[in-house]
């Protein structure tokens, strides 16, 4: 995680942040449709410009419905929260996921039920598996 292996247009900003997500939740929406889910708390032709931004970096397609833009994204949602984490861990970790891992677990105060705790368990064994067959292959 701590390689520098975004380009800019990968990256989101806050606003193209909340933005996608307000499109990932409807699927297909308007600008005005986003400008509603957000709570009209940016002006509409700021989400337009949002929008625009968005299409240009390749995150967002648009086909015309009834003389208006309807929006979809291109970019799959597992893959902008891959992106936006591997951020977070190389901002606030040092690119360290044992870092942000330890950080996730003892802000938990045991809120994290066995299941979560065994799920992620057999997430650990089957990320070492792939490390050790990788080693073992070069």
């Amino acid at each position: 995680m701590g390689k520098k292996r975004e380009s800019e247009a990968t990256k989101f900003s806050r606003r193209e942040s909340e933005v996608m997500d307000a499109l990932f939740r409807a699927e297909t929406a308007t600008a005005r449709n986003i400008w509603t889910a957000l709570g009209e708390s940016r002006t509409y032709s700021t989400i337009r410009k949002i929008l625009s931004i968005l299409e240009e970096k390749g995150h967002v397609t648009h086909r015309t419905e009834g003389g208006a833009f309807v929006y979809s994204p291109k970019t799959k949602r597992e893959a902008a929260a891959a992106s936006a984490l591997g951020r977070l861990v190389d901002t606030f970790f040092q690119g360290s996921v044992a870092g942000a891992v330890s950080s996730l677990l003892g802000e938990s105060n045991g809120s994290i039920s066995h299941e979560e705790l065994d799920r992620i368990r057999a997430m650990i064994d089957d990320a070492k598996a792939e490390t050790l067959s990788g080693k073992e292959s070069k």
